[in-house]
């Protein structure tokens, strides 16, 4: 790893490969703000969490298991006793989980600034979610995504009045340039015919790129102060191929000792595009070693960013109470709503 860096050593006063979350975010003007980071009990969502904290920002840990976020806020408060961390439950493969998750931040009434949708999953196993869609997806983009629209007014209304831009960052990964051949495979999303795992964690990335740059068309057009980056945390050695076989994490273990990041130069990009105030303004665009860069042509592909959008709104209700539009026939019975899940492709 020393050789590594050595290796990478960026120049002096310039962010990259080699400078860390706490570098990137020094003397950042961040003292007040609100954020939620999703997925921050471990790895790269655990630093930025940290990192965050440090700079004065109160932060939401939203987690699906709440024994291990509950320790996690300990032991971080152990060491800054003047940190601020809430809680916040959410499991980002079940869309109902997603919409609890949201209606419990908004009830609080309090300002939110800035939200981190750190999550990333990897199986190679295809399985689908309780929504009837493919796990991978489901965590690592619908849920976000679902997370996302329903944050966005109070992003929007923050930013108007406290004259400061909110900023959305979406955890990708350079893995987005290894979907399907024709960039989305949505067959895949319900069925294991033509599945492949790689392609499809490949695949729930490339549609964070697409998603950042089209909701950033939006906000423009809409003039709302809310910047929507994607980024890349490069190489890194994180718990994310758990559940994959042996060869491929020894593969992983010596591609990252040989050109990866430690967690705390993998959590720099994000925490950069967060709280840096060279990034004011900048949206839609693509980050890798804190510099804006560019993804895979299907990341470009307005097109296939149309299709995606389309896709998702017509089996997605997100504007009260969200769900799937898929699995078997079945009617879910809300306090303000009834969805009707029908049988879809």
């Amino acid at each position: 790893m020393a050789w590594s860096w050595i290796r990478r050593k960026d120049p002096e006063g310039v962010f990259g490969a080699s400078s860390t979350a706490e570098e990137v975010t020094a003397g950042a003007d961040a003292w007040g703000l609100v954020a939620v980071v999703t997925v921050g009990t471990s790895g790269l969502g655990l630093e930025t969490l940290k990192t965050l904290a440090l700079r004065g920002v109160r932060v939401f840990l939203a987690a699906r298991n709440m024994e291990r976020a509950a320790e996690v806020r300990a032991e971080i408060l152990l060491k800054m006793p003047a940190g601020k961390i809430d809680l916040l439950q959410i499991d980002l493969s079940s869309l109902l989980s997603v919409r609890r998750a949201a209606k419990e931040f908004l009830s609080l009434n309090i300002p939110l600034n800035l939200l981190v949708n750190n999550a990333g999953m990897t199986t190679n196993k295809f399985r689908l979610t309780e929504d009837g869609i493919e796990e991978q997806f489901a965590t690592n983009y619908l849920g976000p995504y679902l997370f996302t629209q329903l944050l966005l007014n109070k992003m929007k209304a923050t930013a108007s009045e406290c004259g400061r831009e909110g900023r959305i960052v979406n955890l990708s990964s350079m893995a987005h340039k290894s979907s399907y051949k024709m960039g989305m495979s949505f067959k895949t999303l319900r069925t294991s015919d033509g599945y492949d795992w790689l392609a499809s964690y490949g695949q729930s990335k490339l549609a964070v790129v697409l998603h950042t740059k089209e909701l950033s068309k939006r906000l423009r057009d809409e003039a709302a102060n809310v910047t929507i980056n994607s980024v890349d945390p490069g190489a890194i050695s994180t718990n994310l191929l758990r559940e994959v076989g042996t060869a491929i994490k020894l593969f992983s273990a010596v591609y990252v000792g040989l050109l990866g990041k430690d967690i705390s130069r993998g959590a720099a990009t994000q925490c950069y595009v967060s709280l840096n105030p060279a990034v004011n303004g900048v949206s839609g665009e693509y980050f890798e070693d804190c510099k804006v860069s560019t993804p895979s042509a299907f990341a470009l592909d307005s097109e296939l960013a149309k299709k995606l959008i389309k896709y998702l709104s017509d089996r997605v209700a997100y504007e009260s109470q969200p769900t799937f539009i898929g699995g078997n026939l079945a009617m879910i019975h809300y306090s303000e709503a009834t969805c009707f899940l029908e049988k879809g492709e």
